[in-house]
């Protein structure tokens, strides 16, 4: 199958080279020369374990090519997948939907027959209805289905995600077009994938959805975890002993300083917007937003509980910027407000991160920045662990006692016994499981 990917940012790059990857033919388009030209040279300009040999094999092998122009690459194309961004729009928290509907005109000229057009990117319900629109009124004689298919990709782990994936979700009932996505897809019978077939409504809510539900999650264990460092008991055995519950399940259950990244906060924020516009009040979801956000917020004034009241003067060690490990992702990463409520407590900081600290630095500009954790820990009040990175599992506890001021960890990702650190000095401070007794 021949495909015409619009957009080279995370989603579109990582489906572009996966399908290439099955062996259809791909044209990943953008509009930025830059970037095009920086991918011909075999430079990613996202991080992402393993894209950079998977894009690099499938050029060679002459599957995936890249055009700033999508004329000749969607006329040639059985589907045209639109994975532009859909960011919260500002000032209203709805998704923007203009790049999606500027694609779409785009893409109308430039159709030669029949098309699935395919609006990968995350769109409210009855985005499909509207590029359905807008390309019937830029090309009547067009024949073409408009089709939803979302994607379901963790940032760090993407591509397993695309090739082994819980399900594939398609919102079409056109049969052509459903035998087309279905021959795109095949691929993937050999996993047992399932592939759902659904109304393009349906498959639109269905993402929203799921994000809500796994951000509801995340926010629950988290209130949990407040209640059990006041009653004294562990939030990880808490999640391991609810999680076991098949309908329940443990992933999402690890308590930390509150969810971020580039789906969860925009979409959850606008999924409230949509039921808003058809007079319905997701009441769980806005309670969702209003506890993360609360959290993100309080994770600076749990440090300076932790090293002993103020702040002021003290220098304080970040490690983990991103807002999840594996990804150079800064979009509402909880360090921003974790840093930005430091700095306002009068804290000098410093951070390291294994493949942030360049993005970090567009937003937060007044840090210091170091590169390993040691130095980042040298003469420091307090250390904070933020984003679970492995390189930050297995720390020299040894030499960061000697580096540090003070012997102060504040854990938010749990990733140490607190045990273990108050046999070696540390005044420990996690997440859900109190505060290690001082030696």
């Amino acid at each position: 199958m021949r495909i015409a990917m619009i957009g080279t940012g995370y989603v579109g790059l990582v489906s572009g080279a996966c399908f290439a990857d099955f062996g259809h033919q791909v044209v990943c388009v953008d509009k930025d020369a830059g970037k095009i030209a920086s991918l011909r040279r075999g430079e990613i300009p996202i991080f992402e374990p393993g894209l950079d040999a998977l894009v690099a094999s499938n050029v060679k092998a002459g599957r995936l090519d890249f055009a700033t122009d999508l004329a000749a690459p969607v006329a040639e194309a059985d589907a045209v997948f639109i994975a532009v961004g859909t960011p919260s729009r500002r000032g209203d928290g709805h998704a923007d939907l203009s790049y999606v509907h500027s694609a779409a005109r785009e893409i109308a000229t430039a159709l030669s027959g029949f098309t699935v057009v395919v609006t990968k990117s995350t769109v409210p319900v009855g985005t499909g209805d509207e590029v359905e629109r807008l390309i019937i009124e830029a090309n009547p004689s067009a024949d073409v289905v408009i089709a939803s298919n979302p994607e379901f990709l963790r940032e760090g782990a993407a591509i397993r995600d695309f090739k082994f994936p819980d399900r594939i979700v398609v919102g079409t009932s056109d049969e052509r077009a459903r035998k087309v996505l279905g021959d795109i897809y095949r691929p993937l019978s050999l996993n047992q994938a399932p592939l759902m077939f659904t109304e393009r409504r349906t498959a639109e809510l269905i993402k929203y959805a799921a994000n809500a539900f796994l951000a509801t999650k995340i926010t629950f264990i988290n209130e949990i975890a407040d209640l059990a460092e006041k009653v004294g008991a562990d939030v990880q055995e808490v999640a391991r002993g609810i999680g076991l519950d098949n309908r329940i399940g443990p992933k999402f259950l690890h308590a930390g300083p509150g969810f971020g990244g580039s789906c969860f906060p925009k979409d959850t924020r606008a999924l409230v917007k949509i039921a808003l516009d058809h007079d319905v009040h997701l009441r769980i979801v806005e309670a969702v937003l209003a506890v993360n956000d609360n959290r993100k917020r309080a994770m600076a004034r749990k440090v300076a509980g932790a090293a002993g009241g103020s702040l002021r003067g003290k220098t304080i060690a970040v490690l983990g910027l991103t807002f999840k490990p594996d990804t150079d992702d800064m979009r509402e990463a909880p360090s921003i407000p974790l840093v930005t409520g430091l700095l306002d407590l009068g804290a000098k900081v410093r951070a390291h991160d294994p493949v942030g600290m360049e993005q970090a630095r567009h937003e937060l500009p007044d840090i210091e920045y170091c590169d390993d954790p040691y130095a980042c820990a040298s003469g420091a009040d307090a250390l904070v662990i933020v984003t679970e990175w492995v390189q930050f599992r297995a720390l020299d506890l040894g030499r960061l006692k000697r580096e540090m001021a003070q012997p102060v960890v504040v854990d938010l990702r749990n990733v140490y016994r607190p045990g273990d650190m108050a046999a070696l000095g540390f005044v420990y401070e996690s997440v859900g499981r109190g505060a290690a007794p001082r030696q």
